[in-house]
């Protein structure tokens, strides 16, 4: 009897196991498969901050869902994230733009929009660890002293 209980546990597992593997395989939340993607925006060699950076996809991508973004830490450092999936970025080619306040304060209004930004940026599989984005020397016009960046 102990043996024919076994086997019957070890059938039950086995199609539970198998049940449960289809059942997942059929499953697609849609949900990217993403990459690290760390930088730093940087003007006149110091890091931009009091604002965010957003990654918006190239019409290319395979991914066109949210655009990744990221605050732009006090040393102008970022971390982007895909909502709502988390951290990192889909593979691909981005169009980089910063916030519209932060742009304009920077005087780089352009840098706001994606049709318009210069920026872009190529994520690999290995991902994009430690990217810097040096902004043109003439921003900064509307700066006052002591001013964020």
């Amino acid at each position: 009897m102990g043996v024919r209980l076994c086997c019957v546990c070890l059938n039950v597992g086995l199609s539970l196991s198998l049940s449960l593997s289809l059942l997942l395989a059929g499953c697609d939340d849609g949900r990217p498969v993403l990459v690290e993607a760390t930088g730093r925006v940087l003007l006149r060699g110091a890091g931009v901050t009091a604002g965010s950076i957003v990654f918006h996809p190239d019409a290319g991508n395979a991914f066109q869902g949210d655009a990744p973004s990221s605050q732009l830490q006090l040393d102008g450092s970022f971390l982007m994230q895909t909502y709502p999936w988390g951290e990192g970025v889909a593979v691909g080619r981005y169009r980089v733009t910063l916030s519209p306040q932060l742009a304009a304060r920077l005087g780089l209004a352009e840098y706001s929009d994606p049709t318009k930004s210069p920026l872009q940026v190529d994520v690999t599989a290995d991902g994009l660890r430690g990217h810097v984005i040096e902004l043109p020397a003439a921003a900064g016009v509307q700066q006052g002293k002591g001013g964020k960046r």
